[in-house]
């Protein structure tokens, strides 16, 4: 749930992620759902994170492996799930070879910017007949929250409106062709919008920005980064606060695919 992208500046704060950002790994419930794990399989949980997940994939008595980029993330489900086996490995480089009878991966693909070499990798896991099963950040993800960033930092001098793009948000049509150029047959795929609460109230916003956002914020001088975050909310508030609590226009592209 926290691969980087390219070489991320900021380190991954687990106890953080766990105690605001929850929601990432408990929607990924349904995904588990599409999933089906079976007891006797041996499944890879790509993009693990704090490894909730890879346990609830493990209570249907499948054998689990979770990977994650994050060594801080990996050192975080080992101390929770010490009975799982998880490993700091690289969704671009994946050196598995016909192993698993699933790939699963919620909420990562869209930090990783080279999704072909993830597919490719995904495929080169699988056994014959193994699936793909994954959501991620859709065509049009956060397209309010990214616009007001884009035009922010392009007000404030310190980069070109667009310049900085850390995510990977593709559409169907876009996602599906790759996966069939790259073996696969599409079984299912949707893409849907999820709007999202933030905790935090008036803050819930720049501490988003702040934890998953933080390509923007590594562009700006101290003197800079409290003007940054008003003039986003100023942007963001007719649209995206109400009573009280911030949300975040979430869109997601879930689907599975088999090898």
């Amino acid at each position: 749930m926290s691969e980087a992208s390219k070489e991320r500046r900021a380190a991954w704060d687990p106890n953080l992620y766990d105690a605001k950002y929850a929601f990432v790994w408990k929607y990924g419930a349904d995904v588990i759902s599409l999933l089906a794990p079976q007891a006797g399989e041996r499944v890879l949980d790509l993009g693990c994170g704090t490894g909730h997940l890879t346990a609830q994939i493990a209570d249907s008595g499948a054998t689990v492996l979770g990977t994650d980029r994050s060594s801080e993330m990996v050192n975080a489900a080992r101390r929770k799930y010490p009975h799982l086996q998880f490993e700091v490995a690289d969704a671009r480089d994946l050196r598995f070879q016909a192993e698993f009878d699933a790939v699963f991966s919620n909420a990562t693909l869209h930090w990783i910017l080279e999704p072909e070499r993830v597919i490719q990798g995904v495929w080169n896991a699988l056994r014959p007949r193994g699936r793909f099963v994954a959501e991620f950040g859709a065509k049009g993800n956060i397209r309010k929250i990214q616009s007001a960033l884009d035009q922010v930092v392009g007000e404030l001098g310190v980069a070109r409106q667009g310049e900085i793009n850390p995510w990977y948000y593709p559409s169907i049509g876009e996602y599906a062709p790759l996966l069939e150029k790259n073996g696969f047959e599409v079984r299912f795929v949707t893409l849907f919008d999820r709007p999202t609460p933030l905790e935090d109230g008036d803050a819930g916003m720049r501490n988003w920005i702040a934890m998953f956002g933080s390509d923007y914020c590594a562009k700006l001088s101290p003197e800079n980064r409290e003007p940054f975050y008003r003039r986003v909310e100023e942007l963001l508030r007719p649209d995206l606060f109400r009573e009280g609590q911030w949300w975040a226009d979430f869109r997601r592209l879930r689907l599975v695919a088999c090898k």
